[in-house]
């Protein structure tokens, strides 16, 4: 997929570029597979906001995807769609029954490629199985966390994942940030890359189209008052925060770690913070 570039007709314009949407087949979403999406601006259900500089954007309807794939699914793609929640690109199957499916569309994924599901699934790419059944060194995608609950991890455009080793009743994969981790070998995964690899290279350009997306202007913090921001205030013009960085509640950040969920501690064999540090 190339990445489309604009004449500079705009200061705006002169630094954006947008993705190629020549492999997308279809514009028209399957009804039955789509339902209103509400827009929360960042609130909870409470009322609280919870994720800040959210709000506003265009109108879209939330696509239904099927992670978790029945066993013995032969399916076909229909069509390759843009999917305006997420980076990757998705597909429209049509399995033997008559059913069709939304699912992650890869690198390989094509009209009229056939694909399977389950343990007697061919080793091929956009194949479905569990990881039991997958070569070592195999790039997958899309994978289980836990066994039947239906996919999890990496599922972002061009992402993938590569298993590295089967022991006992687990199996050792690296991810994309370089993490090793551990996984049940009944979990399923597809093999393969996620498709719409250049997303990561697109170039916003424009204040307007941030906005379109639903993402609201941020202010920093050493430009307000000190009333306002523990990074704010002081005389003498522009400056530094002059402390280590924090939130406008005087939490620490960037760098400072929150991560509490300590029981799967046991499932990560090598750190993401050791891999790049050996880079």
């Amino acid at each position: 997929m190339a990445i489309k570039a604009y004449n500079p007709t705009t200061p705006a314009r002169r630094g954006m570029t947008s993705q190629d949407l020549s492999e997308v087949t279809t514009r028209k979403p399957l009804k039955s597979l789509i339902k209103s999406k509400k827009q929360n601006a960042g609130r909870n259900n409470s009322g609280r906001i919870t994720v800040r500089h959210r709000g506003g954007g265009v109108k879209r309807h939330y696509r239904l995807l099927n992670h978790s794939l029945a066993d013995g699914l032969k399916l076909t793609v229909e069509e390759i769609e843009y999917d305006p929640n997420r980076s990757a690109r998705i597909a429209r199957v049509k399995d033997q029954h008559g059913l069709y499916h939304y699912v992650l569309a890869d690198t390989s994924m094509t009209k009229g490629k056939t694909i399977e599901s389950g343990v007697e699934a061919p080793i091929e790419t956009s194949n479905r199985m569990p990881l039991s059944k997958i070569p070592v060194g195999t790039q997958i995608y899309a994978i289980e966390i836990h066994p039947g609950k239906g996919s999890q991890m990496v599922r972002s455009a061009g992402t993938k994942a590569q298993l590295m080793a089967k022991e006992g009743d687990y199996a050792q994969v690296r991810l994309p940030s370089g993490e090793v981790r551990r996984f049940r070998i009944e979990a399923t995964a597809a093999i393969g890359v996620v498709g719409n690899v250049q997303h990561q290279n697109i170039k916003i350009g424009s204040a307007g189209r941030k906005r379109r997306k639903g993402i609201r202007p941020t202010v920093r913090g050493v430009v307000m008052n000190a009333a306002d921001h523990p990074h704010g205030g002081g005389d003498g013009g522009r400056h530094g925060a002059g402390k280590a960085p924090r939130t406008p509640w005087g939490q620490l950040t960037l760098g400072y770690r929150t991560r509490r969920r300590k029981d799967t501690n046991r499932l990560i064999v090598r750190s993401r913070h050791d891999a790049k540090r050996k880079r």
